[in-house]
């Protein structure tokens, strides 16, 4: 329970910031895919700022998680499906504007309309999981 809870408040917290810095509006996003607009930059940047040295730094400050898992550096193998994978994610978030976690954070703003991108995102992990299977 305590792991859907964790996983639950980094969610809101992603929203959170997400909505706090405009990057949940699609047009925003489309503006900076067309070089018009460079502030999703400026958050990836601070976002890998504040990131960075707790990824090296947290491992040699504790020795578990917060979770109490030990911490882990496997790198996961690379197949072949993650091409048509991103290039499909790529496309939809080139043509949309809109990302999964942007798409979420979309509605708490109040924006109706994205639940036609989220049924979307759903249909396609649905069939991907059903292709897989």
């Amino acid at each position: 329970m305590i792991r859907l809870l964790c996983a639950v408040a980094g969610g809101v917290l992603f929203c959170f910031g997400l909505a706090f810095s405009g990057m949940a509006r699609p047009e925003v996003v489309l503006s900076f895919l067309q070089l018009r607009d460079l502030g999703l930059l400026l958050v990836m940047a601070a976002a890998l700022a504040v990131l960075v040295p707790v990824f090296l730094l947290a491992p040699r400050l504790r020795a578990r998680t917060v979770l109490g898992e030990a911490f882990s550096a496997e790198v996961k193998p690379f197949h072949r499906g993650l091409i048509p994978g991103a290039v499909l994610f790529g496309l939809g978030w080139g043509l949309t504007g809109v990302c999964p976690g942007a798409a979420v954070a979309s509605l708490g703003l109040g924006n109706g309309p994205i639940l036609i991108a989220l049924a979307g995102m759903l249909l396609g992990a649905w069939l991907q999981g059903r292709r897989a299977a």
